[in-house]
């Protein structure tokens, strides 16, 4: 019984001592990195410069990239693009008016925004499209609900409809419509934004298997950030 007992102690010793080793084996072959990062979404194209990988020569390709915005919120702030140089963020649309899937997609914004609340890389916006009713105070009201989320995490935005339809358009690639004063057609993903102000996800926010999802993609895109900064120029 003795020997049997130090033979389980040896194979637990064995696998604690192998499977380190095992996974740093899974992400580089013969000093060759496997990682693997997120896609790019939207349209793309060559640049017309390369950079060599491996001795090869790769042509440099240009991913669509949100354009600079200008909005404000619920704290009456404006909020532009360059609060998130060298962030990544996650965005969605709501309306304060909204019915039930509002509180399904922000309640599950919630959830992940805790889990990245020490973080100082991630941030969550959730921009209205019904900004003519959803002032900064009708979102500082809104947001009283989700307080425990540290202040400056997740924003509720706001500006004026010209603004926020084109950046849901043309910005983050999905769909925002107002159909009368109290119905809007809005998309229900979440939008995954590298720190490059590049899409690298879609996901819905009202699918639990989908959210879990995003949060391991967080994860990757926290990784791809800080290799970034690590690698030497």
């Amino acid at each position: 019984m003795r020997n049997s007992g130090l033979g389980k102690k040896l194979i637990i010793l064995v696998l604690i001592l192998a499977v380190p080793g095992f996974l740093y084996y899974l992400l580089t072959v013969g000093g060759k990195n496997r990682y693997k990062g997120l896609n790019y979404f939207g349209p793309k194209k060559l640049s017309g410069t390369f950079h060599k990988f491996h001795g090869e020569k790769i042509p440099d390709t240009t991913y669509h990239t949100l354009p600079q915005f200008k909005l404000t919120d619920q704290d009456g702030k404006e909020v532009s693009t360059n609060d998130f140089d060298k962030k990544i963020f996650v965005a969605s649309f709501f309306y304060t008016g909204c019915p039930d899937v509002c509180k399904s997609i922000n309640d599950n914004v919630r959830k992940l925004a805790l889990n990245y609340r020490k973080n100082d890389m991630v941030y969550f916006l959730s921009i209205s499209v019904d900004p003519q009713h959803d002032t900064p105070g009708i979102l500082k009201q809104y947001a009283e609900k989700y307080k425990d989320v540290p202040a400056g995490r997740w924003l509720f935005l706001t500006g004026d409809t010209a603004s926020v339809y084109n950046l849901a358009r043309n910005g983050f690639l999905v769909n925002a419509l107002k159909v009368n004063d109290k119905e809007f057609i809005f998309s229900d993903k979440l939008v995954l934004i590298d720190a490059d102000k590049h899409i690298r996800g879609y996901y819905t926010a009202t699918s639990a298997p989908e959210v879990n999802k995003l949060n391991d993609e967080i994860k990757v895109q926290i990784a791809e950030e800080l290799r970034k900064i690590k690698a030497p120029n």
